[in-house]
């Protein structure tokens, strides 16, 4: 039978689904929840499995046989019950020889790594799901560790290839010593995590925390979305070290597949996930920075020249430290907006209204928007007294004038980004019963 999950309407309805009849769903070869899937059962498919293993395929039928060999063999050795579930996308006899092997198949179109997990979602039985290939680099006669690990309370047990073994000739050298612990590091340091091997295609996770993510990536960067969603969600999370062996003699991998720029295009698609989730980390601390530099620079000069040493810090300074404000409280209020955008948890939504409460910081931004355009009516008044020409560089109403401006356009900023935070207070209903009622 197809999970409770793929005839749930409104779960269906939400990934744009169509549910097959119940009286279809009971025939061996069952229509998905999509006319372009179906899903092929084994003759001795097992009931109730505690694990699904998960794995997408693309014309794999040189391994796959021993492939599925190795997930029984692993389930066995884990003491549970499982289901083999392969996303097959092929052209060749990977579903037959995967159904001939006992293992479930989802077929469906080729779209992208990413989206075969988020085709299979509806399918997926088991309490706890390992992912990986179908490929024979991963070593799923070893996957005890990580159903023991999600019994014990983890909810992502991700694999890790530097804490277990990479086989000699497994991974290209620029994959092994650059590409893969640059960008590991690099998501480390923008979400403050501690990861070993962020590309590591071998990862369990438990099925109510994979439905909670809500995975959206189509392709390779799913695994840094899985990555990083599991850091925001404050799942409970263990390194597991696994053995990852090179291809098979006469087996392309798949970016060889694709041609000589597609680990390139992996690197920059998954960098792209990094940094749109992490949007926060380029925004709000560079900004305290720019704006506490810009204010040194600005205010001291709102009574005139200051010179130190050999240096004059004049009025062109002062347009200096303006810039510099303006950007790092843009970038300051960016950062906030931005992790309340991706806030899974709902504390950082509710700690930035608190600070920037609406009426309080309304009438703050007012007052500064009143105190800056008085400071800078003194500069028009004496443009129009003085026969329309400006004071002196050195005079000290023009570097007041260059204070209110600053003065001004915060405060306006201010305000304007006070409506946008506690806009996202705002829901409409679902759409769908507009749509109804129309």
């Amino acid at each position: 039978m197809v999970d409770s999950h793929a005839s749930d309407p409104a779960y269906a309805a939400q990934l744009g689904w169509t549910v097959a009849p119940a009286a279809a769903q009971a025939e061996r070869v069952e229509p998905a929840v999509s006319p372009e899937m179906r899903l092929l059962r084994p003759a001795d498919d097992v009931d109730s499995p505690e694990v699904t293993v998960l794995i997408p395929a693309v014309n794999e039928e040189a391994t796959i046989t021993e492939f599925v060999a190795w997930c029984h063999d692993g389930l066995r050795a884990a003491g549970t019950i499982g289901e083999i579930l392969i996303v097959d996308s092929s052209t060749d006899r990977t579903a037959e020889l995967a159904l001939a092997g006992g293992a479930r198949v989802l077929k469906t179109p080729k779209r992208g790594l990413g989206r075969a997990y988020i085709d299979a979602l509806p399918f997926i039985r088991g309490k706890y799901v390992i992912m990986g290939d179908a490929d024979c680099t991963y070593d799923f006669r070893q996957i005890g560790p990580f159903v023991a690990a999600m019994r014990s309370g983890t909810e992502y047990a991700m694999g890790s290839r530097w804490k277990g073994s990479i086989e000699r000739g497994a991974m290209p050298a620029l994959h092994q010593h650059v590409g893969t612990p640059v960008t590991t590091w690099i998501l480390n340091r923008l979400y403050g995590s501690h990861f070993s091997d962020i590309h590591c295609g071998m990862r369990g996770i438990t099925r109510a925390a994979l439905y909670r993510m809500g995975l959206e990536s189509q392709s390779w960067e799913y695994a840094s979305e899985m990555v990083l969603k599991s850091v925001r969600m404050g799942l409970a999370t263990t390194e597991i070290p696994v053995t990852f062996y090179k291809d098979r003699n006469g087996r392309l991998s798949h970016h060889k597949r694709a041609g000589w720029f597609s680990p390139f295009q992996a690197a920059w698609i998954n960098l792209r996930a990094m940094f749109v989730h992490g949007a926060e980390f380029f925004l709000f601390k560079p900004g305290i920075a720019l704006l506490s530099l810009g204010l040194l620079l600005t205010l001291p000069l709102s009574v005139g020249n200051i010179t130190i040493g050999p240096v004059t810090f004049s009025l062109y300074w002062m347009l200096i430290g303006l810039t510099m404000s303006v950007l790092g409280l843009q970038s300051i209020f960016f950062g906030c907006l931005a992790a309340v955008f991706l806030d899974y948890t709902g504390r950082a939504r509710q700690r930035w209204r608190q600070v920037f409460g609406y009426t309080g910081t309304v009438l703050a931004s007012g007052l500064l928007f009143a105190l800056g355009f008085g400071l800078s009516v003194a500069v028009l008044v004496h443009y129009v007294t003085h026969d329309f020409s400006l004071p002196s560089p050195a005079s000290v109403i023009d570097h007041l004038g260059i204070v209110g401006l600053m003065f001004m356009i915060m405060g306006f900023s201010t305000f304007c980004f006070t409506l946008l935070l506690h806009a996202t207070e705002v829901h409409y209903g679902d759409r769908s019963d507009v749509e109804a009622v129309g």
